[in-house]
């Protein structure tokens, strides 16, 4: 009888646990709608990118907090802070990709070509492989490998992201 009252209690928990999670998803704002002070080209994936299919990374509240305020830290041009905010949100998730990508673009905002080449790659990894993420990821790439020189790379790493884009089936 114990065992059944243990499990009675913990229905409500996961019916509860169940509609926040699908509650909690975040509306991604487009791309065209933010404010940024950083290189853009990463956040700016071809159009299409962002209409196709879209897989987003579910993130905590603490997390998105961070992210909130690390963009702010950004738009205001303080990106030291706003790189100290992306590492405590990587600490509470490290591996999500979308953390890691947007410490790609700060790195490659602060010029530091090479921790933003792994960064992304490390989000690409770890991410989706189609939508705007992986736009984003080959961008990135593809403009650090620009600045480190490596023109054939940044040439492929532009060839990938094109790839990114996944269209919605044509209305019948």
């Amino acid at each position: 009888m114990t065992c059944n009252k243990n499990a009675l209690r913990l229905v409500p928990l996961t019916v509860l646990l169940g509609l926040l999670l699908a509650c909690g998803t975040q509306q991604s704002v487009p791309i065209s709608d933010r404010s940024v002070n950083v290189d853009t080209q990463p956040r700016a994936p071809v159009e299409q990118d962002g209409q196709g299919l879209q897989i987003k990374p579910l993130q905590t509240p603490g997390v998105q907090e961070l992210l909130a305020q690390s963009a702010l830290a950004e738009q205001a041009g303080d990106l030291q802070e706003a790189t100290v905010l992306m590492e405590r949100a990587m600490r509470l998730q490290p591996g999500n990709p979308e953390i890691l990508q947007r410490m790609a673009e700060l790195n490659q905002a602060a010029e530091h070509y090479e921790q933003a080449l792994n960064y992304a790659a490390r989000s690409y990894d770890l991410g989706p492989k189609v939508g705007e993420l992986c736009s984003r990821n080959w961008h990135t790439i593809a403009l650090s490998r620009e600045h480190l020189e490596d023109h054939a790379g940044a040439a492929e790493a532009r060839q990938r992201a094109s790839n990114c884009a996944v269209q919605p089936p044509a209305r019948y």
